[in-house]
């Protein structure tokens, strides 16, 4: 498996320093023995504040509110705090040796920002199958939706270019998204635009250049593609082959 739960990870050896200035973890780097010393209270007595409260005075007291994650001495918060920075840091190969250092824990790896976290990683990695299953079987927030949603559509672009030797143009992506329609955990059902009314033109114009006499079902595509209707696309190519017609006739 690409990303999977291996053995308790060392989280002091994942020194997360924002671009530009001090950690923006400040307190996490801790070294092992502290994090195991930091779970014992935890797993030994949860219900008694004189057994934790010495190993959790150090850290304000925040792992009293926030169950310490066992034999990792850390929060799910603070593990996916750290997610969150790697994404946003770009540095993708860290983040994914972040998330195999993790211990096996389900309500850990079924935090959102950690199941984010995997997507992202499995992208990057070209493990699109991986990608999937964890877009399709797991539900995100809206405000992850628009990042998911590019992730989705561009690994099936880029695996019917691979298909088709070829980049895709505006009505070959248009054909993917509604082959591969984005799964309801990532989606609100409202749709979207993709293309802009700027841009019509142009892709009328590469596919005047191949084929001037589109069928009916390729002028519905193209009017989905470029935001028009399918009048106007038809008028378009009537149009444009009238020109051609008259300047060849010019020249003639």
């Amino acid at each position: 498996m690409l990303i999977g739960s291996g053995t308790a990870g060392n989280f002091g050896s994942f020194n997360v320093d924002h671009p530009g200035g001090p950690s923006i973890i400040s307190g996490l780097q801790g070294s092992p023995h502290h994090a195991s010393t930091a779970s014992q209270p935890q797993q030994h007595s949860p219900g008694s504040s004189s057994g934790g409260g010495g190993g959790s005075g150090g850290a304000g007291g925040g792992s009293a509110m926030t169950p310490l994650l066992p034999s990792f001495g850390f929060t799910q918060e603070q593990v996916a705090c750290v997610c969150e920075v790697l994404q946003q840091s770009g540095n993708i190969e860290r983040l994914g040796r972040f998330l195999w250092s993790l211990p096996s824990c389900d309500k850990l790896h079924k935090h959102e920002s950690v199941l984010k976290a995997k997507a992202i990683v499995a992208f990057h990695r070209g493990n699109f199958k991986e990608l999937y299953r964890l877009l399709e079987s797991n539900q995100f927030s809206a405000h992850n939706h628009p990042k998911l949603q590019a992730l989705w559509l561009k690994a099936h672009y880029v695996e019917a270019e691979k298909l088709r030797g070829r980049p895709l143009g505006a009505v070959g992506k248009y054909r993917v998204r509604r082959k591969f329609p984005l799964p309801r955990t990532i989606w609100d059902g409202e749709e979207t635009s993709y293309c802009f009314k700027e841009k019509s033109r142009m892709v009328l114009r590469e596919w005047y250049a191949s084929n001037p006499y589109p069928s009916p079902r390729e002028k519905r595509e193209l009017a989905e593609a470029t935001g028009l209707t399918t009048t106007q696309v038809s008028n378009w190519f009537k149009n444009r082959r009238q020109r051609d017609r008259a300047a060849e006739q010019k020249d003639g």
